[in-house]
């Protein structure tokens, strides 16, 4: 049963794959110009948000021309550590911190945050519509247990989503390994596009970051539904990191600097802030730097403090000093 199920999606998958991960997304010609590759994450790509950061980019300046790699976390920070990417754009504490524990990235700044969201099918067989994290993954579990088909597909593909969806599980009381080897688990091994409609087409539960999920609704790709509404567990931080040109030898490393001042510049983060209003009713990504910047006491800002900063010698850091290149006047302390 399992075998055979593994197979029907790994078919699945093979068919809808191409869509949404695994290649260079921009090239061109650079005739008299200066390449800048960022490997990014599939839900920053899947939703548009870095076409239109593109396009601001290379207006103001027309020298650069950006080139988008588009992967899960954990495959986006090997392509920089193998040299393909100057910058990467990924959503994973965990991974960063490793990255940058390595000596391959560094100058991290926190640039964007929204939610992950559980999404089901409208019918909701395991009852999840309107509670918690822990208590839908539960429910879900449970459900599960008592069927002899799928309910949830994981992406298992080492990527921010996947690493946190390990987190929901854990903080659920259930461990991920185990309880990916049942029935009624089904794992897609892709990124969170083709995820979704593996999801919509086999009926199933899964986690989603909220703008692809929107992205992907909106333009009727899907017919999932949202059911678990944001809280602190969900939340989704996106960071931008140079790779280490001292490490990595010919990344672009002033580039990539200049890009990452770029996108903390109030201009950029009103687009990002922007993003989605007009066509989903609702922003896909909110910008974090000014959140960051006030270091006031609101929910948000502890939220992010919490989940996705860094202790260096007993303090909370976006970015340790330690990992830090050069003055760009990024850190308030």
């Amino acid at each position: 049963m399992k075998r055979e199920r593994k197979t029907l999606a790994a078919i699945f998958v093979v068919c809808i794959v191409g869509i949404t991960t695994g290649v260079v997304i921009y090239t061109g010609q650079t005739l008299g110009k200066s390449l800048l590759t960022v490997s990014t994450t599939t839900s920053l790509f899947d939703t548009g948000v870095l076409d239109t950061l593109k396009t601001e980019y290379e207006a103001s300046h027309p020298d650069i021309i950006l080139a988008f790699i588009s992967a899960g976390t954990g495959i986006a920070i090997t392509h920089a550590k193998n040299g393909d990417a100057d910058l990467i754009l990924v959503h994973s504490p965990s991974h960063e911190k490793a990255f940058m524990d390595e000596g391959f990235g560094v100058n991290r700044k926190i640039l964007a945050y929204n939610f992950f969201t559980i999404v089901g099918p409208s019918e909701d067989p395991a009852n999840i519509s309107g509670v918690d994290a822990s208590t839908a993954l539960s429910r879900i579990y449970d459900y599960g247990q008592s069927l002899n088909s799928s309910i949830w597909v994981t992406r298992d593909d080492n990527s921010g989503t996947n690493s946190k969806e390990k987190q929901l599980w854990a903080a659920a009381g259930f461990d991920y390994e185990t309880i990916k080897e049942a029935d009624w688990l089904v794992s897609s091994g892709t990124g969170m596009g083709a995820t979704l409609r593996m999801a919509t087409e086999l009926e199933l539960y899964t986690l989603s970051d909220i703008g692809t999920y929107l992205k992907f609704f909106a333009d009727g790709l899907i017919d999932l539904q949202q059911l678990v509404v944001p809280s602190e567990s969900l939340l989704n931080v996106y960071s931008a990191i140079a790779v280490n040109a001292s490490r990595v030898e010919g990344a672009r490393f002033n580039l990539a600097m200049d890009f990452i001042a770029w996108l903390v510049d109030s201009s950029a983060q009103e687009t990002i802030g922007n993003f989605g209003l007009e066509d989903y009713g609702q922003a896909l990504f909110l910008p974090a730097v000014g959140v960051i910047e006030s270091q006031t006491s609101n929910e948000i800002y502890g939220w992010i403090r919490s989940y996705a900063f860094f202790d260096y010698d007993g303090t909370l850091y976006e970015c340790p000093p330690p990992w830090r290149e050069g003055d760009y006047g990024l850190y308030q302390s």
